[in-house]
């Protein structure tokens, strides 16, 4: 019967989640996954032995997605692992723009004495802020941040509308009743006193708030950019900071003219900093890479399509290939040539890749490695996998 393999799997440093021993996690040269965090793997050499990368975090801007795509190297991420901890962070800055506690608290230090309640009792007329009761945030992007952030307006008594075309029946099922989704992006921004932004950078995204945008909102709102750098154009931001259009514009990224600005915050990407997050993080992404090593099923990649399909037969196959006519066809003759019978079978495309997964009934070892070399054969072919139910492994 094929074995499953023990894995050698390169986690960078900080990271330890495979507690057992079906996985090695060391530096060894030739590893089969790797579990980073903020490696550049722009920079870091990898070979095509490498079947996964897991992200322990959303972002995989340091990952080169195009050359995994074509050697067939899988690339998860964890959405939500670090969410709360964005949430907590954009609430805690949605306050502070509220109300100025950092400058009445420096203020009250240079002051020295004893009770500063006394000394302060004129000055502190200077610190008046507003109160969130009753304040309309529009919240751009109701993915795991967003739909947090939403719930958690809605809480501090705030009125709140939401926009995100793309929404998830997941998210959408998380969001409450009270909060109105907007059918457009200028209903969001039109009367917000707070705007705030939680989705992905695309290509498509990029500038998403712009000179236009900027425009449409209430004069005097405040701006918060804790999703991604290059949704929000910089320069459009600081001319409507000077010009007064907005009062503040608060993010977790920033080039120089933000950095500068007065009436900027900037904190240094520390969103999904908390010790927690980056636990979850980790987890999420042993337990993602995982299940692919184990199963070959697909959740949370961010190049190829979502696969699962329960595993009730003794012996998977699956195959890695391009996204073109016939593929199924000619992987299905093989099989049939060598009169295998098919219990289950599923195929998932996304852009130019495309991902089949059979299930089988067992094979003759030898007869499997002949097996996997025909269908490697195949024109477009880009990797095949065999894997042993591990259920059965777990019995035996």
């Amino acid at each position: 019967m094929f074995n499953i393999k023990t894995y050698n799997v390169i986690a960078q440093e900080g990271i330890d989640a495979f507690p057992d021993d079906h996985y090695r996690v060391n530096n060894g040269q030739d590893p089969d996954a790797l579990l980073i965090r903020s490696q550049n793997m722009h920079e870091t050499p990898f070979g095509e032995q490498v079947l996964a990368i897991a992200r322990a975090g959303a972002g995989v801007n340091n990952i080169p997605l195009e050359k995994c795509t074509k050697q067939g190297t899988v690339v998860f991420n964890t959405p939500g692992s670090n969410a709360n901890a964005v949430k907590e962070l954009l609430i805690a800055m949605l306050i502070l723009s509220a109300r100025p506690v950092i400058p009445a608290i420096s203020w009250a230090k240079r002051l020295g004495g004893g009770d500063v309640s006394v000394s302060t009792e004129k000055g502190k007329n200077h610190f008046a802020g507003t109160e969130l009761l009753g304040k309309k945030i529009g919240v751009i992007g109701l993915g795991n941040v967003g739909s947090r952030v939403a719930r958690a307006a809605l809480n501090l008594g705030m009125n709140v509308v939401g926009y995100d075309p793309y929404i998830s029946v997941e998210s959408a099922w998380r969001l409450s009743n009270s909060i109105p989704r907007a059918k457009q992006l200028r209903d969001v921004l039109q009367d917000a006193d707070y705007v705030t932004i939680h989705i992905p950078y695309t290509e498509k995204n990029r500038d998403l708030i712009g000179d236009q945008e900027l425009a449409e909102m209430k004069d005097g709102a405040v701006l918060f950019n804790y999703s991604r750098h290059g949704i929000v154009n910089d320069d459009a931001v600081c001319a409507a900071l000077d010009s007064g259009k907005l009062r503040e514009y608060a993010t977790d990224f920033s080039s120089p003219q933000v950095l500068q600005h007065e009436h900027t915050v900037v904190t240094p990407h520390i969103g999904g900093t908390t010790k927690q997050a980056e636990v979850n993080g980790a987890k999420q992404g042993a337990q993602t890479l995982r299940r692919f090593l184990e199963t070959g099923e697909i959740i949370n990649s961010v190049n190829f399509p979502t696969v699962e399909m329960g595993f009730s037969a003794p012996l998977r196959l699956t195959v890695i290939h391009q996204n073109v006519p016939n593929m199924v066809g000619q992987i299905t003759a093989i099989l049939a040539q060598n009169n295998l019978n098919i219990t289950n079978m599923i195929n998932r495309s996304r852009n130019e890749i495309a991902y089949t997964v059979i299930d089988m009934d067992a094979v003759p070892d030898t007869e499997l490695v002949k097996l996997q070399e025909k269908l490697r054969q195949i024109k477009a072919v880009i990797r095949v996998r065999a894997l042993a139910n591990p259920k059965e492994e777990d019995d035996d």
